[in-house]
């Protein structure tokens, strides 16, 4: 990169000058500095380290405030020569140091919103352009969760008159529970369902190598959340952004986690119409401080039978199949402890038992115009594999309630009862705490 040379090369010339000036040659100590000036200005512009950058701008405040005393002294001492050399420094009347300086303040705020539109185009992919299409009856069960989801995101939009006085929407909800129950879910129908700018954020989008710019980047999203409001921010995985603080970890992180608080404070900043969303497994992790932003929070369990029975139902959707209402109960009663990913597993294996029906079968049997696959024993079985069949001769074997409970078989809850009672156990000391 250009910085490297550029910064050698000012340090070069900076060194001749301060020798000029020593040997009170001020003419070219001035020009020798003016130009170590424009130097140590350009590789600045390229130096990520806050340390290193830090130490170049305080000695190039030592080098400005020498170069225009130089050029006072050179001004004041044409003067008196009645101006004969008014041009060594300067021209016209203008001072060319005084333009060089103003030249730097400009580059200075040219770099600073370069800086910024940079930052924010590293953000634009968190804004959701597109409506996930995910509406609260997709989501089974989770009652309590869409309602306080609803009071806080639809409500003060939709009748802000209710909003008044000291009854503020809630400004943090944090939802936390097992994996797989529905949290990032519900988020999507949130996003869906509120006219407000969505930003969707991962730790991977706040990270940064530069040291300094991952602060930087979580202070342009909620200025961008606030322009751009109402608006809510979603953090998904919050705590591997804001875990507890201890010993070992990072000085970057723990700034990240710093501003993050900052900013959900907002200390000398508006934030009415800015909401933050955060998703957890592990609340129990969660720095303390960043806990108490989050003024809501909402326990997603596992699922009761009656949402498992939903979530059976919205994942087969419009598949052709055999199921009646009685076998969407049975599947309910008999996954216990599953959660709503897991379900989402076993009907995804489920939807494929019939495919492999038709890669495994010897023998198809006609229906009608069309032939599907049957046991050799059938007494209308023809000796013959898939591969013989074209696609509109194939006839779809149906759905059936055996499908399931085989994928049930093979794809077991991924939810201990241990972390169960540890999510229970974090809510009760939750609401202990006033939350």
């Amino acid at each position: 990169m250009a910085n490297s040379s550029s910064l050698n090369r000012a340090i070069e010339i900076v060194q001749k000058a301060v020798e000029e000036d020593s040997n009170k040659n001020y003419h070219e100590a001035l020009k020798y500095y003016m130009l170590a000036l424009e130097l140590f200005m350009s590789a600045l512009k390229y130096v990520r380290n806050d340390k290193t950058n830090a130490l170049v701008r305080v000695k190039v405040d030592e080098y400005l405030s020498r170069a225009e005393l130089l050029e006072k002294h050179l001004t004041s001492q044409s003067e008196v020569r009645g101006g004969k050399s008014a041009n060594v420094v300067g021209s016209g009347g203008a001072s060319a140091l005084g333009k060089r300086t103003s030249r730097r303040k400009k580059d200075d705020e040219d770099d600073q919103d370069m800086e910024v539109k940079k930052l924010r185009a590293g953000l634009s992919s968190a804004i959701l352009s597109e409506k996930p299409n995910v509406h609260w009856d997709d989501v089974a069960g989770l009652e309590g969760a869409k309602d306080s989801l609803k009071e806080a995101v639809i409500f003060p939009v939709k009748f802000p008159q209710l909003f008044t006085g000291k009854r503020t929407p809630w400004k943090g909800i944090l939802l936390y529970g097992p994996p797989g129950t529905g949290k990032s879910y519900l988020a999507q129908a949130v996003a869906t369902e509120a006219k407000y700018t969505f930003f969707s954020i991962s730790s991977s989008d706040l990270a940064s190598k530069w040291q300094g710019d991952s602060e930087r980047l979580v202070k342009q999203l909620f200025e961008l959340a606030r322009e751009s409001k109402p608006s809510i921010i979603f953090i998904d995985e919050i705590d591997s952004l804001a875990r507890s603080r201890n010993e070992g970890e990072s000085e970057g992180s723990r700034r990240i986690k710093t501003e993050l608080l900052v900013q959900m404070n907002g200390v000398g900043q508006d934030n009415t119409g800015v909401l933050v969303l955060g998703a957890t497994n592990i609340p129990w992790q969660l720095d303390s401080a960043i806990k108490r932003r989050f003024e809501k929070r909402i326990h997603i369990p596992l699922p009761g039978v009656e949402a498992r029975r939903r979530i059976f139902q919205l994942h087969v959707g419009c598949t052709p199949c055999d199921l009646t209402a009685k076998d969407y109960w049975m599947l309910a009663d008999r996954t216990e402890g599953y959660s709503g990913s897991d379900i989402s597993v076993v009907v995804r294996d489920a939807l494929m038992q019939p495919v492999r029906k038709v890669i495994a079968a010897t023998h198809f049997k006609r229906v009608e115009t069309k032939w599907t696959p049957c046991f050799p024993g059938d007494p209308n079985a023809v000796e013959k594999t898939w591969s013989e069949l074209e696609s509109h001769e194939l006839k779809e074997p149906p759905l059936k309630l055996n499908d399931f409970l085989k994928s049930l078989e093979s794809v077991p809850p991924t939810v201990s009862e241990a972390d169960t009672r540890q999510h229970a156990e974090w809510t009760k000391e939750s609401d202990n705490d006033g939350a």
